[in-house]
């Protein structure tokens, strides 16, 4: 089974975009969170990439 990148809807902050991108590394979600937050202090590249992000990667849909 292949593992897909998705918004996470449970464990997000704004748009899930961390969250997601740390069940896919399988990666604390604060680490992801503190890389992104380095980027943004660096040029404001974060902000950016962020928001292209949340456009670009699907929500995760969960069946409850």
């Amino acid at each position: 089974m292949s593992k897909r990148l998705y918004r996470s809807s449970h464990d997000k902050q704004l748009g899930g975009v961390c969250g997601g991108i740390a069940e896919y590394l399988d990666l604390d979600p604060s680490l992801v969170r503190l890389g992104a937050l380095l980027l943004l202090l660096v040029g404001g590249t974060g902000f950016l990439a962020y928001l292209a992000a949340w456009f670009i990667i699907p929500s995760e849909k969960r069946i409850t």
